[in-house]
């Protein structure tokens, strides 16, 4: 883990794309997008469908190794409103395990929880729009109005860069003075460059992208 101070707060970066709030021993992940897979595949789209397992897995590990106390899910946990349904009795059973345990909530996105919230089964944990928690807001998609200090998901940043003549992509951060925005947490999700202009309109041309290895946090401009 990697040392990020961001509007007054320190959190720990994790190269997955988690982020770990020590004074609220809270775990923050953006965009799981549980079952995606299953969801091409219900419209004639094969994918190997282990992407569930395999974010499972690597938040289970995250989970056990910092003991949080709370979980904020920064929306797209899901990849459909009935992603839920069809995880498989093992991934039921890891992830329902995981909300049992701690204070676990669920933020909207634009895939999951989008229509009669309340009726949906989301595996426990509570669901909510947007959260303000020690004075930042917690949403899926950043505000460009938005002046108060605000962590996000949505855009799946990747930072590419051209290394000995061969691109190299890397899950990052985009961060300016007001917002963070996390990289997809999900096995199965992508990514936007993230000096893509969407992002840049969404968090202003100061951003940087960061990038957690080892014991340091790299920094790159994302625009001129």
């Amino acid at each position: 883990m990697v040392r990020l101070s961001f509007a007054g707060h320190d959190f720990d970066a994790l190269p997955q794309g988690a982020l770990y709030w020590p004074m609220r021993r809270a775990l923050l992940v953006a965009d799981l997008h549980f079952e995606k897979a299953s969801w091409f595949a219900r419209g004639g789209q094969m994918l190997p469908p282990y992407d569930s397992m395999a974010t499972l897995s690597d938040l289970t590990a995250i989970a056990a190794a910092l003991d949080p106390v709370e979980v904020w899910c920064l929306g797209d946990s899901f990849h459909d409103n009935a992603g839920c349904d069809r995880l498989g009795d093992e991934a039921q059973t890891r992830l329902r395990a995981l909300t049992a345990a701690t204070r676990w909530t669920w933020i909207t996105g634009n895939h999951d929880f989008r229509a009669r919230a309340d009726l949906v089964d989301r595996c426990g944990g509570a669901v909510v729009d947007e959260a303000l928690v020690d004075g930042l807001l917690l949403r899926h998609e950043a505000d460009p109005a938005e002046t108060r200090p605000e962590l996000s998901g949505h855009f799946h940043p990747k930072l590419r860069v051209r290394l000995r003549g061969r691109s190299v992509s890397r899950r990052c951060f985009v961060a300016s003075a007001t917002k963070l925005v996390l990289p997809a947490f999900g096995s199965l999700t992508g990514g936007l460059d993230a000096a893509h202009p969407e992002i840049v309109r969404a968090v202003g041309r100061e951003a940087e992208a960061l990038v957690p290895v080892e014991n340091r946090l790299l920094r790159f401009a994302l625009a001129a």
